[in-house]
């Protein structure tokens, strides 16, 4: 399945997925909910899209053959597991962002204090 670039690529294979998991959940929605969760998708997609411009993606056929069969298993108790998970995985995220930066910030503290500690042999 080749629809140009990365991005439309993975914005394809989201839309036949979430046709897939509209009919597997009996629920619909509206246009503008449909476009919402696209756009939402994208966003969160964002960093990926940025990391494969420059390549081209190809999602074949049977993987997403494979990912609607996946989604046609799913049972009501994977789909509320999946929804309870949302939360805490956006949490966790945000905790790892700040451990990295707070990781960071102590690695370069330590370096400018090493570099700061006067030499035996003297000067900086």
């Amino acid at each position: 399945m080749t629809t140009g670039t990365p991005r439309e690529t993975i914005l394809a294979a989201f839309d036949q997925l979430f046709d897939t998991a509209i009919a597997r959940l009996n629920v619909s929605c509206t246009p503008e909910e449909r476009l919402q969760a696209r756009e939402a998708f994208a966003q969160r997609m964002a960093p990926v899209f940025e990391l494969v411009e420059r390549s081209r993606l190809e999602v074949p056929a049977e993987a997403i053959e494979d990912m609607r069969r996946t989604i046609d298993r799913l049972t009501p108790a994977d789909v509320a597991g999946l929804v309870a998970s949302i939360p805490i995985a956006q949490h966790t995220q945000e905790l790892l962002k700040t451990l990295a930066y707070e990781r960071a910030r102590q690695q370069l503290l330590l370096h400018l204090t090493q570099q700061a500690e006067p030499s035996p042999y003297g000067g900086h």
